[in-house]
Order: structure tokens, then sequence, then C-alpha cells
């Protein structure tokens, strides 16, 4: 327990500091001296700045994976509930990477190496997904061929979206009613059971 809560201290100190000076310009020393630990604790955990970069970013992606599970639990339509994990996920990456200051060069600098680290959190939330679409299917509003590429295709747009929500130039200047609108009506029109019957 001791040992878990030492590294968690020493990733949340490198957090705030990659977040105000950047992964180039903090040091192995910079981490150590603001958790108040020895050198020689620092690197008992961890080898380099770049393995501890890694535990950041995995810490973070834990993160989104506990809000993204909070919102696909929410007692809401299977269309509803699709909309909103798709506004999670946008949400919380882009709090995520706003939340991390200097740090957002280093999440889309390295996009190879985020994406290995985030790979559990990718694998949790298309679950989610399949859940959703599957209860979708159970309760008659979704008509879906093929679930898992279902899956794949919501889950690699949202990746697509990502950088463009972070950046406010996804719904040019749209209210964020507007745009849910949108997207549900896509979600209606792309697997929605009754205007497929309709059509």
């Amino acid at each position: 327990m001791a040992i878990e809560k030492t590294r968690a201290i020493l990733v949340d100190v490198a957090r705030r500091l990659f977040a105000r000076k950047g992964l180039e310009e903090t040091t192995m020393n910079d981490i150590s001296q603001a958790a108040g630990k020895g050198r020689r604790t620092l690197y008992t955990y961890f080898k380099n700045k770049e393995e501890i970069f890694d535990a950041v970013v995995e810490a973070e992606m834990d993160r989104l994976a506990r809000e993204m599970a909070e919102v696909a639990s929410r007692l809401l339509s299977p269309e509803d509930k699709l909309v909103a994990v798709i506004y999670g996920h946008l949400e919380a990456i882009k709090e995520v990477v706003q939340r991390n200051g200097n740090m957002r060069a280093e999440f889309f600098r390295d996009a190879w190496r985020v994406s290995l680290i985030r790979k559990r959190f990718d694998t949790n939330e298309k679950k989610l997904l399949a859940q959703i679409l599957t209860d979708g299917e159970r309760h008659g509003v979704f008509d879906i061929e093929n679930i898992q590429l279902t899956v794949n295709i919501i889950h690699y747009c949202l990746r697509g979206l990502e950088i463009p929500y972070i950046y406010g130039r996804l719904d040019n200047g749209l209210s964020p009613a507007a745009s849910r609108a949108a997207v549900q009506r896509i979600i209606h029109r792309a697997i929605g059971h009754h205007f497929k019957k309709n059509n």
C-alpha cells in the first residue's frame, strides 16, 4: 500500500510539473524535490522522466475510463446513452488536455506513444459502446448488422474528432444543444431501428 501511495504521489507531482513546465524542461531532480523524496526513491520507481510521463498519461486515461463508466451507468435510453458517451468522451479528453497545460504538446506530438498508453482506455470504451449498442438492439431501438464493426467505426470517429473538439472547431459556433441534436440525428439515421424500417 505504501509503495502504491508513493508511486501515486510521484506521478501526481510529475503531472503538475509537466503541466507547468512541459516534459522537456522538467528534470528528474525537479520531480524528486517537488515530491519531497530523494532521487534514489524516484529511480526506484522510474528509470527516466519519459517513463514517468507514460505513467502520468496512463493515470489520466484511468481517470477518463472511470468518468466514461459513470456516464454509461446513467438511466437513459440507449440512443441518449450513446450520445452521452460520445460527448462524455470528447469532454473528458478536452479536460485532460486543458488541465495539463504545457503537457498538451506531448499528447499531440507523440501520438503513437500516447496511443500505446491509452490502449486499455480504448478497450474499455469499446466494451461500453458494445454494451450500449447490444442493449439498443435488444430493446428494438437500434438495427445493427455487425455490432463490433459499428463499435470500431464510432470509436475511430471519436478519435478523429478529439483535436477539432478540443480546439472548438467541431461545431462552427453552433449551440451545444444544436450540436447534440445533429449528433443524435446522425445516430438515428445510421443505426436507428424505426428510421431503417420506415425507409
